[in-house]
């Protein structure tokens, strides 16, 4: 069961994290309490062991700044959280070694998951960041067809109860996991992983997660290639990037990490 760990803002969380025994840690860079700088998110990711995912969260960004700031911060994947167009994300993950695509229940866009070439999928609840749980029917039938991380309104006490009903690739937590926003609390970070992880082991050290759309683990030595990155501002997205641009479902400006 991959684990992550999500709304980083500090080093000292995310250490914790990673000696607890998590499989990625997220830094938001959309509005949000949990808002880091691609500064001090790149001061972080370098005292972190090479095997822990590190994830840039992003909502409605332009895909040119999504890969220059997760190149300046040294991280190894995005999480899009927003009205992203397949053109714009598929010109994201050429660029960048593991995308997530996270749709909130109710999201537009959930019907047209197929048109994204993405590495996993992330299903959220109707208000990211409110912590507030949702009918997990929905979840569990993508979970049947995608590789799903699970999110919102997951805690210590209801994440083994969620991954039984689901069944998904991997779970994500924020404030179920915190003392106060943006601040992890260690018995409850140490419980929520070790809960996850007794429904299955993480990824080995070392093996990456970087495959095909929605598909299994592949070795780093097939992913080599897609470190190199090429200038972001050297050619524009595919898609539409008038589409997503265009309003959001929710208020992110308050929260939107789980």
């Amino acid at each position: 069961m991959f684990v992550k760990i999500c709304g980083i803002t500090n080093e000292s969380d995310a250490l914790m994290a990673t000696a607890m025994g998590t499989d990625a840690v997220g830094f938001v860079f959309a509005p949000s309490s949990r808002r880091i700088q691609p500064t001090q998110a790149r001061d972080i990711a370098r005292r972190l062991p090479p095997e822990i995912l590190t994830i840039g969260v992003f909502r409605d960004e332009t895909p040119q700044r999504v890969v220059e700031v997760v190149n300046a911060a040294g991280l190894r994947g995005v999480q899009l959280h927003g009205f992203e167009s397949a053109g714009e994300v598929a010109w994201v993950r050429k660029r960048v070694p593991f995308v997530i695509k996270a749709f909130g229940v109710g999201h537009p866009l959930l019907d047209r998951i197929d048109d994204y070439e993405v590495d996993a999928v992330m299903l959220d609840g109707e208000r990211p960041g409110s912590g507030e749980p949702y009918d997990l029917s929905v979840a569990a039938e993508l979970a049947r067809r995608y590789r799903l991380i699970l999110a919102g309104g997951l805690r210590n006490d209801t994440v083994a109860a969620a991954i039984d009903a689901v069944q998904p690739w991997g779970v994500d937590v924020s404030s179920g996991v915190e003392s106060a926003p943006g601040r992890k609390d260690v018995r409850l970070t140490r419980r929520f992983i070790n809960a996850a992880h007794a429904y299955g082991d993480g990824p080995e050290p070392g093996e990456m997660l970087f495959g095909g759309p929605l598909g299994g683990p592949v070795p780093a030595s097939e992913a080599e290639g897609r470190w190199d990155r090429p200038d972001p501002g050297a050619e524009g997205p595919d898609g539409d990037p008038a589409e997503s641009a265009q309003g959001s479902l929710y208020d992110w400006d308050d929260d939107i990490s789980r």
